[in-house]
């Protein structure tokens, strides 16, 4: 199905790297990243991170997980289990409940463009998602945003697709 293959690639129209040190493998601007060179698929390259154990938790329940591991290839905007914390109370452990599942993988596939895009790459633009909605990319100043959500860490290479580090959870129109 389109809708599958499309769901992981919005992520990839990230910002340039930022000043400060990647959340990911602690890298600077001067310093070159440390997770350049592909290490696995995008699940596998999450799981090692070890930040995002909520959205890989979130990528199991929807039943994603064949997707991601898939050719792609993928740009996923993956939030941090920080910014999973941040949602409401109970907002995550709802979406992760079963008679949730629809919910739960429109709003993933709304956090994947079906494309590599590298951060050289980002511009301004209505990003085309996974989920069919698009997604609003902002470059200002030298920094990313993505439907308000700072792109904190860029290019997490994997070997279908790129990760780019985001701290909210961003939603589609439901």
């Amino acid at each position: 199905m389109k809708s599958i293959i499309t769901i992981i690639a919005l992520a990839a129209i990230i910002a340039p790297l930022s000043a400060s040190a990647c959340s990911t493998c602690g890298c600077t601007p001067a310093k070159a990243h440390s997770h350049e060179k592909a290490t696995g698929d995008i699940v596998d390259v999450a799981v090692a991170a070890g930040s995002f154990n909520t959205l890989v938790a979130a990528v199991k329940a929807a039943g994603l997980v064949d997707v991601l591991k898939g050719d792609g290839p993928f740009t996923v905007f993956a939030p941090t289990d920080a910014a999973f914390a941040a949602l409401p109370e109970g907002t995550v452990a709802s979406l992760l409940k079963p008679e949730n599942k629809d919910t739960l993988v429109a709003i993933l596939t709304y956090h994947v463009v079906p494309a590599k895009v590298m951060a050289a790459d980002v511009k301004t633009m209505a990003a085309p998602t996974v989920n069919g909605q698009t997604a609003g990319i902002v470059v200002e100043d030298g920094k990313v945003t993505i439907e308000g959500a700072n792109v904190v860490a860029t290019d997490v290479i994997a070997s279908n697709g790129v990760i780019h580090v985001i701290d909210k959870v961003i939603m589609p129109t439901m």
